[in-house]
């Protein structure tokens, strides 16, 4: 999602000001949130300020890939690695190397892989898949939904990996705890719509929707938020969307089970 770090809530002004102190440090960064916060708008931001904004940015999904196909796309393979290796194929830390990696959903990397993801971070060398050492200078941003700590405990992460990608650690509230941020979100996203959809006259959020808006606890965070924005701008369907968020029970009062509550269906 092509966004910018939008609010002014107190705790997004930590961020920022947290993200302006280590973006030029190289320190391993992990940022902790539920789906749809914008950990990778946190990501760019912290590339767009430091001092490789020059060189790539590089995104790796790893609940994406299976096991094998994720170690291939990180660390690469020589040809002839295996059955259907007919090139040499450089791996996404190489290809960052001298910029950032940002490795989306970290939580979800095999246990398998974690050791070698460890030697990256402690050495800046790795194998390519078919024997070759290879050294790189990689700034590791990564991101996930998951407790690591609990993971770690059930011995579903290791230790010494968790250890290591916790040196600068940013949590990202849900959107439902920043609730202040919502009418700026709204503004952004209206005018980044409007110019992306060509759309020449005025399109406004009334006080009586804001105020839902503001009630309504957004699971989806600021996805959803953006998605409701860009179906609103396109079909236009306000009862429809004001029947569903007024049905959806006030859940401000508890605390959430998990980390990825349901979101907003259909919107």
């Amino acid at each position: 999602m092509d966004v910018q770090l939008i609010g002014n809530s107190t705790p997004m002004r930590n961020i920022r000001e947290l993200i302006k102190t280590v973006a030029d440090t190289a320190l391993t960064v992990i940022i902790y949130g539920e789906i749809g916060v914008g950990k990778e708008v946190i990501a760019r931001e912290l590339h767009r300020l430091s001092n490789r904004r020059k060189k790539r940015f590089v995104k790796v999904n790893c609940a994406a890939l299976p096991s094998e196909l994720l170690e291939s796309e990180l660390f690469g393979y020589e040809r002839g690695a295996f059955t259907g290796a007919t090139r040499f194929k450089p791996g996404k830390f190489e290809i960052a190397s001298g910029g950032v990696i940002f490795l989306d959903e970290v939580g979800d990397i095999p246990l398998r892989l974690q050791a070698k993801l460890l030697q990256v971070l402690q050495n800046g060398e790795f194998s390519r898949l078919g024997g070759k050492d290879v050294k790189v200078n990689t700034w590791v941003i990564s991101a996930t939904n998951h407790d690591l700590a609990d993971d770690m405990r059930e011995t579903r992460f290791r230790e010494d990996l968790y250890y290591r990608l916790n040196i600068i650690k940013i949590d990202v509230p849900p959107l439902r705890e920043r609730r202040e941020d919502i009418p700026p979100l709204v503004g952004y996203f209206i005018n980044k719509y409007r110019s992306e959809l060509d759309i020449s006259e005025d399109f406004t959020i009334g006080p009586e929707m804001m105020d839902l808006f503001l009630q309504y606890d957004w699971p989806g965070n600021v996805r959803e938020l953006a998605n409701t924005i860009h179906r609103l701008m396109v079909m236009g369907d306000w009862e429809e969307l004001r029947r569903r968020i007024s049905s959806e029970p006030d859940t401000t009062s508890s605390k959430p089970s998990t980390l990825n509550p349901r979101p907003l269906s259909g919107i």
